[in-house]
């Protein structure tokens, strides 16, 4: 019997505060999402490992972050644009929800301003000030962050993580192969969503004592005309997918050390059918789960119970 693990990249504005022109739907959606997404955990009674932006632990400040070793316009939007939009800038009722639902989550970090760490702009001195306020802010509210989740996916400045008393990290799926799929881009996708089942993957220790959790499946990665396409034909590809991975790791050969990994945004449920999707998708996870063909953790209960040697 393998696991499951779901971990939520949890951002507000913050992760497109950098973009000229973030997607408007996504960004107003932003809370509403996030608090239908406890609601979804709770009626399902799963776990998730909460990746939250440090910004988001504050309740107000000035914009500017003087001491910040950013850049002079990466807080711009907040200053600029985003400045009356306190509820994009604050976690304002948020984490608490969080913290004060019935579920065991877990809550991470997702950064501090969502600096990508892998860009190659980003140095150690930035990385180690974003992972620094982030693990401060959390410990004034008392709680211990041990997972972490790279902003755009974008790994880098490990050792800063391994500083900063964290013990896991999600990193990036496994390639499937289908880099060359004929037909574009549009078609590769389909065919991630629709051929054999995302992967399953083997957390391990780095080289820095950190335990890597990769991902399996991005749970809003196909979408638009296609998803549209195909569910007015046959089915969400997505939810199949996601119960091809439920199932995988039920039948992972006796073995704890496979895992299947999904993930998501809050700010993915912008409509009504994405909440379905989210549904139907735990709805099957906890079936398995009673069933007794899988069980469901955070990440930290992962890196738990990785083996170093592995």
């Amino acid at each position: 019997m393998g696991s499951v693990v779901l971990s939520l990249d949890a951002e507000l504005g913050w992760g497109f505060h950098d973009q000229e022109s973030p997607p408007t739907d996504r960004v107003e959606r932003a809370r509403a999402g996030w608090k239908r997404l406890i609601d979804c955990f709770e009626e399902a009674a799963v776990p998730a490992t909460w990746a939250i932006v440090g910004h988001l632990f504050l309740d107000d400040c000035d914009g500017e972050h003087a001491s910040h070793p950013a850049s002079g316009d990466w807080f711009a939007a907040e200053r600029g644009r985003w400045r009356s939009r306190l509820d994009l800038r604050f976690g304002e009722g948020l984490i608490e929800r969080i913290e004060g639902s019935p579920i065991a989550h877990e809550i991470g970090s997702h950064s501090f301003s969502h600096v990508v760490f892998g860009d190659a702009d980003t140095t150690r001195t930035l990385a180690a000030a974003e992972i620094d306020a982030s693990v401060e802010l959390a410990r004034e509210r008392g709680v211990s962050l041990s997972s972490f989740v790279y902003p755009r996916n974008r790994v880098g400045h490990r050792d800063t993580l391994a500083e900063g008393g964290f013990v896991c990290y999600r990193g990036r799926a496994p390639a499937r192969g289908l880099d060359d799929f004929a037909g574009g881009r549009p078609l590769r996708k389909l065919a991630e969503a629709t051929i054999d089942a995302p992967p399953l993957v083997r957390p391990r220790y780095d080289e820095f004592g950190l335990v890597n959790v990769p991902a399996s499946l991005y749970l809003f990665g196909f979408e638009g005309l296609g998803r549209s396409i195909a569910e007015s034909v046959w089915d969400d590809p997505v939810v199949r997918a996601a119960k091809r991975g439920i199932d995988a790791a039920a039948e992972a050969n006796g073995s704890e050390n496979e895992v299947f990994h999904m993930w998501l945004h809050p700010n993915n449920l912008v409509t009504p059918r994405d909440v379905r999707r989210v549904r139907r998708i735990l709805a099957y996870l906890d079936a398995q789960r009673t069933a007794g063909r899988v069980s469901v953790e955070t990440m930290t209960e992962v890196a738990a119970r990785t083996d170093r040697v592995r």
